[in-house]
């Protein structure tokens, strides 16, 4: 009954039940006046229930997420911070070097294709948020690299070349699977994806949305899909940029 009441209102069927639903209306897309004198105790309270939020996510990443999954890797350095507990699938051993950030969401995915496959994060590496890995060899992140949000590394295409293969359900064979290395002080841009067999050369910057399928040479930058050399030769640590040549004054032109 009450679904045939609300369905009388939905259509409008009569006045008395156009008037209620513009009331609906209005009650649904209206907010609640405040006056101006009570703003303070209500940035307040906002403040207070963002700190006791913010505590309680502390407090339950220092005492239960940040030990387990140290207890899941093979070496965690010193000050090491997450926010979300890793999500992990396989038998991946992974080492972390000492002041590595995670930033949000990472996962690490491996198979059954080798042993001990392995994920290398160097010291000051920071990793952004919905980060994933996929190792079924080995990913190495050396020291000093920057990883934005949204990235994918993978060692292999999750799937073998051979459509029979992958009709049977078969993981990709061995040959097919080829590690991946970023050298120190690189930068992976949002939402890249490296792909297997490939080096991200020292210093490199790899756009946004690019898909780095071949290696990158060092202190240069690569965009787009597949990625491409856009600038070559960045300043190194240490560096000065070359300066610009100064514009010579023109001479007159003898008459």
């Amino acid at each position: 009954m009450m679904e045939s009441f609300i369905l009388k209102i939905k259509r409008g069927e009569t006045p008395f039940f156009r008037f209620l639903r513009s009331v609906a209306k209005g009650l649904i897309s209206s907010t609640l006046p405040l006056p101006r004198f009570i703003h303070p105790l209500l940035r307040l309270i906002f403040n207070l229930q963002t700190a006791v939020g913010d505590f309680f996510r502390w407090a339950f990443t220092y005492f239960y997420r940040e030990p387990v999954f140290r207890g899941r890797c093979e070496r965690v350095g010193k000050r090491f911070r997450l926010s979300r507990m890793p999500f992990i699938i396989g038998h991946c051993r992974i080492y972390i070097g000492d002041d590595v950030n995670f930033f949000g969401k990472v996962d690490v995915i491996s198979g059954r294709i080798f042993d001990e496959p392995k994920l290398i994060l160097g010291d000051r590496v920071d990793i952004g948020h919905n980060v994933g890995f996929l190792v079924n060899k080995e990913i190495v992140i050396e020291d000093d690299v920057n990883v934005a949000t949204g990235v994918r590394f993978m060692d292999s295409d999750a799937h073998p070349r051979d459509a029979a293969d992958r009709i049977a359900d078969l993981p990709p064979k061995p040959e097919e699977i080829k590690p991946v290395r970023i050298c120190r002080n690189a930068w992976i841009g949002q939402n890249s994806f490296i792909l297997k067999g490939v080096t991200v050369g020292e210093g490199a910057v790899v756009g946004v949305n690019s898909v780095v399928v071949t290696d990158v040479p060092e202190y240069s930058v690569v965009m787009g899909n597949p990625a491409r050399v856009v600038v070559k030769n960045l300043a190194r640590p240490g560096e000065q940029p070359a300066a610009a040549a100064a514009p010579q004054e023109k001479q007159p032109v003898a008459g």
